[in-house]
């Protein structure tokens, strides 16, 4: 059973997920991401927030599994802090590969009743 904390958490991941693909009008196009500096940005600020809730809810509960949880919290912080180094194609897998598997990781501990 997961505290109100740790579903506040989850939520904000899931909606930080959800935001991507809107910033990215529901398509998976590199040349979109990588040319418009105003969906790159808030690409990365949804990540910054993924990784925060991760950091924070880990802190909560260490037995919480979500796959690359420290490779996530390592990219908010490399995001924040070396902003002028972002590699867009390790953004792009990021979100084509990884978060996919973070949303459904989420969606597990959010809706444990349905497999």
């Amino acid at each position: 059973m997961i505290s109100l904390e740790e579903k506040k958490l989850l939520k904000d991941i899931e909606i930080a997920i959800l935001s991507i693909h809107d910033h990215l009008n529901h398509t998976l196009d590199f040349n979109l991401y990588q040319q418009n500096k105003t969906i790159r940005r808030a690409v990365e600020r949804e990540l910054e927030i993924i990784g925060e809730a991760i950091n924070k809810l880990l802190k909560i509960n260490t037995e919480v599994k979500i796959s690359y949880a420290r490779q996530i919290v390592d990219l908010r912080n490399k995001v924040i802090h070396a902003y002028d180094n972002v590699n867009n194609i390790i953004i792009w897998k990021i979100v084509t590969k990884d978060l996919p598997i973070l949303l459904s990781e989420v969606n597990t501990y959010l809706n444990p009743d349905h497999d």
